[in-house]
């Protein structure tokens, strides 16, 4: 075996000095405060069941994709699914991609192209920011969910590149903050200066409104979207993601988005499960998210209780990031939240600014209010003491 590159080796020591190296970790026997798993579907026995008789029914009984959606891929279970999520999310198309990377990677990469702009929030998640790298058009950000910097960047924008076609990007709910932008707001500037709004809605689905179906159309602000992002691998605890939009746009990104067009499908049983976990969603899922908005609000409650609300990024979804500046500080507090028995990761920079690490709580239906407590406590005693 060659020796290992020299740059690469560095690079490892650099994270090792900076107390932010990465390693994969087995799975601990602790209470859930880390999983995207927020309505605890992923565990789900009735959409496991449910998964397998869509496959049998359908008399596809295969382990895998076979090949690319455009050549021997595209099973039949592909548009029963892409059909059933066009309805319940109120949309005119949906088009099922491997993974809520492999969309952002697709879309941004190939919908804006040379001359356009595309303005995104600059805590839009690594996945978007990638494939606007790989794109062709210019790029900038705006500040978090500061809409007077972004209509001020469209104004200077259009006095230069007048005939421009101009993108808006936000995240419905921030993956690392746990914040929300007023959709309504950014569909009115997008309005009034003839932009295309697109919003990635990965932690929204399955969290916001009675059924989950996310921030968008629990504001009803969908006819001004022109393109969202829908993830299963998080609320819904399947795997895979889908672009919502018209149909013109679903048969653009058929012709032109590289990460659907060169990769395997997804095999049969996870497009199963989608369907399977949608069909919950509408029915007993309504349940499990009413736990989940529950405890949200009990969350807030403890966090005002006891006095942290400082210390946490203000927000109302499940995800809360307790601010925690320093790497090695926001480890070792982590690790003891761990030794007393609730799994809480910690966020290092350079995932987030330096001076920004945090404790990311991630809350789900099936945390007990004694759980949330208990947790609160632990963390007043590490971070106050």
């Amino acid at each position: 075996m060659k020796k290992f590159p020299l740059k690469l080796d560095k690079s490892l020591q650099f994270r090792k000095e900076q107390k932010a190296f990465r390693e994969l970790s087995g799975q601990k026997n602790l209470v859930d405060f880390s999983s995207n798993d927020y309505l605890g579907l992923a565990k789900n026995n009735q959409i496991f069941e449910n998964a397998h008789r869509i496959l049998v029914e359908n008399d596809i009984l295969k382990n895998g994709g076979t090949g690319s959606r455009l050549l021997s891929g595209n099973h039949a279970l592909y548009g029963l699914a892409e059909e059933k999520l066009k309805y319940f999310f109120n949309s005119e198309a949906a088009l099922i991609y491997n993974s809520g990377y492999d969309a952002n990677l697709g879309f941004f990469s190939s919908v804006p192209q040379r001359n356009d702009i595309v303005f995104y929030d600059e805590l839009s998640h690594a996945s978007i920011r990638d494939g606007i790298n790989l794109g062709k058009a210019k790029a900038y950000k705006f500040f978090h969910n500061d809409h007077e910097d972004l209509e001020q960047k469209i104004i200077r924008i259009k006095k230069t590149s007048i005939d421009a076609i101009i993108y808006i990007v936000t995240e419905a709910v921030f993956s690392m903050d746990g914040d929300m932008p007023d959709l309504r707001q950014l569909a009115e500037i997008s309005e009034k200066y003839g932009c295309f709004l697109v919003v990635d809605e990965a932690h929204s689905v399955g969290v916001i409104g009675e059924t989950g179906k996310g921030l968008v159309e629990e504001l009803g602000v969908s006819d001004h979207v022109f393109a969202r992002l829908v993830t299963f691998g998080k609320a819904l605890g399947a795997h895979g993601a889908a672009i919502l939009g018209s149909r013109k746009l679903k048969d653009y990104l058929i012709n032109f988005s590289r990460s659907l067009i060169y990769t395997t499908s997804l095999p049969p049983h996870s497009v199963a499960t989608i369907l399977a976990a949608i069909q919950f969603l509408e029915t007993d899922g309504v349940l499990e998210i009413l736990k989940l908005q529950n405890n949200i609000q009990h969350f807030n409650s403890e966090l005002e209780k006891r006095d942290l609300e400082p210390l946490f990024i203000k927000g109302n979804s499940a995800i809360y990031s307790c601010v925690v500046p320093g790497n090695e500080k926001v480890k070792q507090v982590a690790f003891n939240l761990q030794l007393e028995g609730f799994d809480v990761k910690p966020i290092l920079s350079p995932t987030v600014p330096e001076g920004k690490e945090r404790l990311r709580f991630c809350l789900h239906s099936f945390n007990s209010e004694e759980e949330l407590n208990s947790t609160l406590t632990v963390l007043k005693k590490e971070i106050l003491s």
